[in-house]
């Protein structure tokens, strides 16, 4: 046998090919492919594959995989892929349901070689990330140096390589968009080699790397964002496939969707979603990038309901626009933003990255006017600015000009910037397109050459000699004058001038790791993917991807914190905040439980209960999600019918008066009274804010020898 090349490959594979685009039926099209076959494996001297190198990382198995010593008797497809590339991830869904259709049982083994763009993709961790974050279940192999990538002169991501059961060469196909010719390919394989007899049916050594995992309140959240106000932010929970609404304390109000995915409108726990993205609130309405739907939704907090605005549900590749939102195809979106295109100031457009067509788009949420457009009705979803090129291209008209995975938004409408800030991922640049006439623009990182995608790195500088390394958000700060950029890829913020064009680090030391302060250059971010702005300029949130959580930056004091995200049960979207919380009070583990003495009393007595607390010096309750207390009984609930069972705690400056009834029926003689307390408070300034917990387990003793009609205890506690 004779090791290969796709290009060697490609000199016979090329007629069939073009045999193929001519065929009518598929009958015809797999008698065509059958006939191949027959040709391809009676060559004198198969096209070998080269084998995996030795000592490369392994995901998803029990250990590495060798073509001779593992997967002889397979139809083989190697994926090569590089997990920052949309065009990658749009192949991912083919792959999945292929592995649905035939399994490494049915003779069909699927492996990604990852084959990286960027030195942060070599990093076995970041693999790892993408490998949860996209849900890939079949083994993937770290090719780190791309060596089988080099050896059978791979060209582009994604190429895909069907090998059969010898190791023998057969298929490549390169780009998106061949499903069909990918499972006629792999289909005729699994039935030629059947009918020959090479076949070989056992399963090969699975072990999915997200069964190690234990589970986590948010799973690579991917943007965030606030209301108006400020007290409520919006959390994309990209891998548990929801959205959440979380006071500023932290405490969940409403869980959209979720835990799997999904494309489903309607009420709160029924609504489904698929890796959102891109999220921005417009009064008491969401509008989320529902990426892997390829559609944009619509949540209405007051009415409790997810609605469908733009996209058919399938990936498109309509690079004009033009329909109303629901009869549009789009592709990925990746972020959203309000803005205004017009005359007048009313923000009566979405502005949408659409990574998956390399271009920005605009859905009207009422009539208006693009830049060097024509009208546009409420509904119309259009594009903006690219060409659908994936390019670092500029130009005075917004359709010439062109864009690489566009993936972060944010609107500077003030003069003099009146623009469109954007993330342009795989160009590793920072980019605008005016509000004016829609001229693009480059701010900083990447190169002049327009075609040059590979211009990155990590160098703070002015203009064209910054360089980032796929950055995945940007937010502006309208009172401070700058502009944030997550440069995921670096595990940095850094802050732009857009004036001067210097580009700086503000936080993160460029490992991946997660580590908190206590200051910016001390603090570490795992592939930030998203920001947002918050507390009139002082606070810039961060969608901290990686790490599972959401930072807070206090850009007064230069200190970083955690944002506590609350909850662990969904919140149905009627229940008020207050009520909510009391429905799914389930205490952390660290709670501190505090044992009291026994107290007599007597069947029909009152207890009055004292509850003492003291928050931390500097701290205040927070208003936005009430602290409450709350009576409970250890499998003795007869003690708590006819009470009050919770409470809101509104002030701490005197203790708290709570009174339970000892029932005149007396199951037991010595049930426990528990008494649980949880607090939201945030320092004064705002910056960070908590939530604590404490529980006093009170034994009562009913002997019917206590005097008086009532008991008293009093509980007291300081949060520390």
């Amino acid at each position: 046998a004779a090791e290969c090349s796709l290009t060697a490959l490609m000199t016979v594979q090329t007629q069939l090919d073009y045999a193929l685009l001519d065929a009518e039926s598929v009958q015809e099209k797999e008698n065509l492919i059958y006939q191949y076959l027959k040709k391809v494996d009676g060559r004198q001297q198969d096209l070998k594959v080269p084998e995996f190198d030795e000592g490369l990382e392994w995901l998803n198995t029990k250990g590495p995989l060798s073509l001779a010593k593992d997967l002889p008797g397979k139809v083989v497809v190697l994926d090569f892929f590089t997990y920052c590339c949309i065009n990658c991830m749009h192949v991912l869904p083919d792959l999945h349901e292929l592995e649905q259709l035939h399994s490494d049982k049915d003779g069909l083994v699927v492996i990604g070689v990852h084959s990286a763009k960027f030195p942060n993709e070599k990093v076995l961790s970041n693999i790892k990330s993408a490998v949860l974050r996209y849900n890939i279940t079949h083994p993937v192999v770290n090719d780190a140096d791309a060596k089988l990538w080099h050896e059978l002169e791979v060209s582009c991501w994604p190429t895909l390589v069907v090998v059969g059961p010898r190791g023998n060469l057969l298929f490549s196909v390169v780009g998106e968009g061949h499903k069909e010719k990918l499972f006629l390919f792999v289909a005729a394989a699994l039935k030629y080699y059947k009918e020959k007899g090479e076949l070989k049916y056992g399963a090969i050594g699975m072990k999915l790397y997200r069964d190690s995992l234990p589970p986590s309140m948010l799973s690579f959240p991917g943007k965030v964002t606030a209301d108006g106000t400020g007290q409520r932010l919006v959390i994309a929970d990209t891998g548990h496939h929801r959205i959440l609404v979380v006071a500023k304390s932290g405490q969940v109000l409403h869980a959209i969707g979720g835990p799997d995915s999904g494309r489903k409108d309607g009420g709160f726990s029924e609504a489904r979603f698929n890796s959102p993205q891109g999220v921005v609130m417009k009064d008491d309405s969401i509008y989320v990038a529902d990426t892997e739907n390829h559609l944009i939704r619509k949540i209405d907090l007051l009415e409790g309901k997810v609605s469908t605005v733009a996209g058919i549900g399938i990936q498109g590749t309509d690079k004009e626009g033009g329909a109303m939102g629901p009869q549009q195809p789009i592709s990925s979106p990746w972020d959203v933003a309000l803005g205004s295109a017009g005359d007048d100031d009313k923000k009566n457009v979405l502005w949408i990255a659409m990574a998956g067509t390399h271009q920005i788009w605009a859905l009207f949420l009422e009539d208006g006017k693009l830049p060097k457009g024509s009208d546009s009705r409420k509904g119309t979803c259009i594009r903006f600015a690219g060409s659908g090129n994936e390019e670092n291209r500029n130009n005075a008209y917004p359709h010439k000009a062109g864009f690489a995975q566009p993936s972060g938004l944010a609107p500077a409408p003030e003069e003099p910037w009146n623009c469109v800030f954007i993330a342009d991922s795989e160009s590793s640049t920072v980019r605008s397109v005016s509000l004016k006439d829609g001229a693009v623009k480059h701010l900083v990182g990447g190169e002049r050459d327009p075609l040059n995608l590979f211009a990155f790195g990590d160098v703070d500088g002015a203009g064209i000699n910054a360089k980032l390394q796929h950055p995945l958000a940007v937010a502006w700060n309208p009172q401070k004058g700058a502009l944030y950029a997550a440069d995921s890829y670096n595990h940095k913020i850094k802050v732009v001038d857009p004036k001067s064009k210097q580009c700086a680090t503000l936080a993160g030391t460029g490992e991946a790791s997660n580590d908190v302060g206590p200051g910016f250059s001390q603090s570490t971010f795992n592939e930030p993917g998203g920001l947002h702005v918050g507390e009139s300029g002082r606070i810039l949130y961060v969608a901290d991807t990686n790490n599972h959580q959401i930072k807070i930056l206090d850009l007064d004091t230069l200190t970083v914190s955690v944002l506590p995200v609350l909850a662990e049960e969904v919140v149905d979207a009627f229940v008020k905040p207050s009520t909510a919380v009391k429905k799914m009070l389930k205490l952390p583990k660290s709670t501190p439980k505090i044992e009291m003495s026994p107290l007599s009393v007597s069947s029909g007595q009152n207890v009055q209960i004292q509850l003492s607390l003291k928050l931390p010096a500097g701290t205040k309750l927070t208003k936005e999600a009430p602290s409450f207390w709350a009576l409970s009984a250890e499998g003795d609930e007869w003690l708590l019918q006819g009470q009050h069972e919770t409470g809101d705690i509104m002030d701490l400056s005197h203790p708290l008066a709570i009174t339970a009834a000892i029932p005149t029926s007396i199951r037991t003689p010595s049930p426990t009274l528990c008494v649980s307390a949880c607090v939201y408070y945030c320092s004064s300034g705002g910056s960070a804010c908590m939530m604590k917990a404490v529980l006093f387990k009170q034994p009562l003793q009913i002997d019917n020898k206590a005097e008086g009609d009532l008991a008293k205890v009093v509980l007291s506690y300081n949060f520390t």
